[in-house]
């Protein structure tokens, strides 16, 4: 929590950029040692022998002379970023904790910086949503302000309903994931996906190309097996059955690139030399011989579809071991009180807050509840207007193409 009297910033530059913080150990027979690091240490094993070691997102390291340091591969254990070591530290000798890095780190490897993985990069822009719960009890709640008495799980709800409206349109909640297309065309969808934005894949020189999704085919929400008779069969439990989408395995099973030419009409693809597009009985080259090439055909980046009923995106058979990158909203609440909230939108937080528990209560003053309402919109417009990143520079700088004279 950010309080009042005390500074914003809370580690040291080595914690920061190096991602290490080391302490020595002043008296005989000490075990335990408290790091302060912005990120929460995870301890999966400390023996480098077990599997779960890989799971740790640290290092730790010792030395007798502070200078020539070797990884601890003795017991110990972790609790709230305290390490409490199963025998003793021999006194004056030093103690490195090194948060992992891509390649090594200022102890494992002296000839790695930089490569630090944090999640508190950047993080100053940022504020918990247990900070805005706590600094709005704070500073709105008491003896002679708005609200006299409230309870923090009544401000926590209305806390998280507002960071999940903000996250659809206002706050930068886009992420991204990326991923290998598989040769079963399918990549489940994120544990806290909500929508995609974007899909695209990523060629040789790191160019995005957008994929678009089709209309052509569809992943059935339920693929119930039926009698002889066409009625759907149920289990000893009364529930359908459900098997295997035929219409997804025949769209796996096209060549997509030769699919599209069929549908714009372009060559010869019914095999009999005349080109006109037949094929198993369907003249798909009536879309570009009737109408002309079809736009949202026009692509040969691929295609994808969503699949709600096993949670996956499907990708046309042409982005077989292709690299992409999802692009996805995520509502912001998918690691509860941790959930960060940009600084710039800190302010239309509180009035969101304040609004919702005022304008919910019984007997309030109406001139109050829509005093409030405005404000919170007003404050919601100015972290719309401050998170969307303008700068004057880079708008001028795409403008100038637009005074380009086109010859004829």
């Amino acid at each position: 929590m950010a309080f009042p009297d005390g500074g914003l910033i809370t580690e040291t530059n080595r914690q920061y950029y190096a991602g290490s913080q080391g302490f020595q150990a002043k008296v005989v027979g000490q075990t335990e040692f408290t790091f302060t690091f912005d990120t929460e240490l995870y301890l999966g094993s400390w023996n480098p022998n077990e599997s779960d070691y890989a799971l740790n997102n640290f290092k730790l390291y010792t030395s007798e002379n502070g200078i020539d340091f070797i990884e601890y591969t003795s017991e110990y254990s972790l609790l709230k970023n305290t390490i409490t070591f199963a025998t003793a530290i021999p006194q004056y000798s030093y103690v490195v904790v090194q948060l992992k890095a891509l390649d090594g780190g200022d102890y494992g490897d002296r000839d790695a910086y930089g490569n630090t993985v944090e999640d508190n990069y950047g993080g100053y822009s940022y504020i918990t949503l247990d900070d805005v719960i706590n600094n709005f009890i704070v500073a709105y709640v008491g003896s002679g302000k708005l609200i006299s008495d409230v309870k923090r799980t009544d401000v926590l709800f209305h806390a998280k309903r507002g960071l999940q409206e903000f996250s659809y349109d206002v706050l930068k909640s886009v992420k991204s994931q990326e991923l290998t297309v598989p040769h079963n065309l399918s990549v489940i969808l994120p544990q806290d996906y909500v929508n995609y934005v974007k899909i695209s894949w990523i060629d040789r020189q790191g160019i995005k190309h957008p994929i678009y999704p089709t209309s052509l085919t569809i992943d059935p929400s339920s693929t119930p097996i039926q009698s002889n008779n066409g009625q759907p069969i149920q289990s000893s439990y009364d529930e359908n059955i459900d098997g295997t989408s035929i219409t997804e395995e025949r769209w796996k099973s096209v060549n997509n690139g030769r699919l599209i030419n069929l549908i714009n009409g372009v060559g010869d693809f019914g095999g009999d030399g005349y080109g006109d597009g037949w094929n198993n009985g369907y003249d798909y080259g009536y879309y570009g011989r009737r109408y002309g090439l079809d736009p949202q055909y026009a692509n040969y980046n691929g295609t994808f579809t969503i699949n709600d009923r096993e949670g996956k995106i499907s990708f046309s058979s042409n982005l077989i071991d292709m690299l992409i990158v999802l692009e996805y909203i995520s509502d912001g609440l998918a690691y509860e009180l941790d959930s960060k909230i940009p600084k710039m939108a800190e302010e239309a937080m509180y009035a969101h807050i304040l609004h919702s528990i005022i304008s919910t209560r019984a007997n309030q003053p109406e001139y109050l509840v829509q005093r409030l309402k405005k404000e919170r919109s007003a404050k919601l417009r100015n972290a719309k207007i401050r998170l969307s990143n303008i700068k004057l520079e880079e708008f001028t700088q795409v403008m100038r193409g637009k005074s380009k004279w086109i010859k004829h």
